[in-house]
């Protein structure tokens, strides 16, 4: 891959339930989910942590999402220092992905037509991921 550019892919780490989130994520977004468990890489210390996900893979044509359970003993903190940002110019697909992830969860700030010309909303998902939609306004 010599002269590939460098590509930023969230990584995020949850408390157990990276399965389920991955899964949530593949069923809105779309692409392709790998998962390999705490087991699976002869990782788990006790076989209760055997199904914990040790590393999640979800990718599309337009991104990348990468996820793993914390070590056993460790904390997960969830808090307001990121945010998953998607943006494009399809209203009707990226209104549905809206929808789809503020099931369970809580929509922060609807979307809504904003001052630079954009569609624009926050919300926090089921799993307290926060989320950033924005529909780029089509040049007029």
């Amino acid at each position: 891959m010599a002269g590939a550019k460098p590509t930023l892919t969230p990584y995020l780490n949850f408390k157990g339930d990276t399965a389920e989130a991955m899964r949530f994520y593949q069923s809105v977004l779309g692409g392709e989910l790998t998962m390999q468990t705490f087991g699976e890489a002869k990782m788990a210390k006790s076989p209760k942590d055997k199904d914990l996900i040790v590393h999640a893979a979800l990718k599309n044509d337009s991104l990348s999402i990468m996820a793993s359970d914390v070590q056993p003993g460790n904390k997960v903190v969830f808090g307001d220092n990121f945010h998953m940002s998607l943006a494009g110019q399809d209203n009707t697909k990226l209104t549905e992905i809206f929808g789809k992830l503020g099931r369970g969860g809580k929509v922060d700030m609807p979307l809504a037509k904003q001052f630079w010309g954009d569609t624009f909303g926050m919300l926090t998902d089921k799993f307290g991921v926060h989320w950033m939609i924005n529909v780029v306004a089509k040049p007029q």
